[in-house]
């Protein structure tokens, strides 16, 4: 039992989130034309690292980036990065590519939602930012401080999403939590036969004329986090 609160982690394993996804394009294509601009471009494998106070109230989360290698490469050629290929970056160059996707614009929630019940908390921009390059793949990670909206003792869930679906967001990587003795996180394995008839409800109730923004996949699976 939490004590102090409880966070849910969008998190998509990737064995169910390839099957989610065939079933998603399946249920597409029986339905009305969608616009085709309403699939993924960029693939990111995201990890979150989540620092609560002694009172177990969420104080700032630390988002990794692992960009996909396609995307990866056109970042780097654009910007003129590693070019004798040898897969290595300079200092120099690793200054040029650190904060590349860091400007964001007046609005842009950074891909991130944490809330509490109704309640959306409010974050800070990227803060502490940084960038690396390895094995064909950017790295990047960014700090960003809960600001207001925090009412301890409820639960949160925190929901990496980008609701127009340009960007496919994977936890992939490990969820940290940092706090109080007691603080500890599992997986919750993801109800597919739930989750995929929510998908098809959802298909179902859509304008043949819908934004991509409202083709956003119900949540399958996640990860619990408690302090207490």
């Amino acid at each position: 039992m939490c004590v102090f609160g409880t966070l849910w982690v969008f998190q998509r394993i990737r064995y169910y989130n390839a099957m989610k996804k065939s079933v998603f394009a399946l249920v597409m294509a029986l339905g009305p034309a969608a616009p085709l601009g309403a699939h993924p471009h960029i693939f990111i494998d995201t990890g979150l690292d989540l620092h609560f106070d002694a009172a177990g109230v969420l104080q700032q989360v630390k988002v990794t980036w692992i960009y996909d290698p396609l995307y990866s490469l056109l970042v780097t050629e654009d910007m003129g990065l590693d070019p004798d290929f040898d897969g290595v970056l300079t200092p120099a160059e690793v200054d040029q590519l650190t904060g590349f996707d860091m400007q964001w614009v007046e609005g842009f929630n950074g891909d991130l939602e944490i809330r509490q019940g109704d309640a959306l908390l409010e974050l800070s921009g990227p803060q502490d930012y940084t960038a690396s390059f390895a094995e064909g793949r950017i790295t990047t990670t960014h700090v960003r401080q809960v600001t207001a909206g925090d009412a301890q003792g409820q639960p949160y869930f925190a929901k990496p999403y980008d609701p127009t679906f340009y960007t496919a967001y994977d936890v992939t990587l490990p969820v940290e939590v940092a706090g109080p003795p007691g603080c500890r996180a599992r997986v919750e394995m993801p109800d597919l036969t739930e989750g995929l008839s929510a998908m098809r409800a959802q298909r179902e109730a859509l304008d043949p004329d819908f934004e991509p923004s409202d083709a956003g996949l119900p949540i399958i699976g996640g990860q619990r986090a408690c302090c207490g």
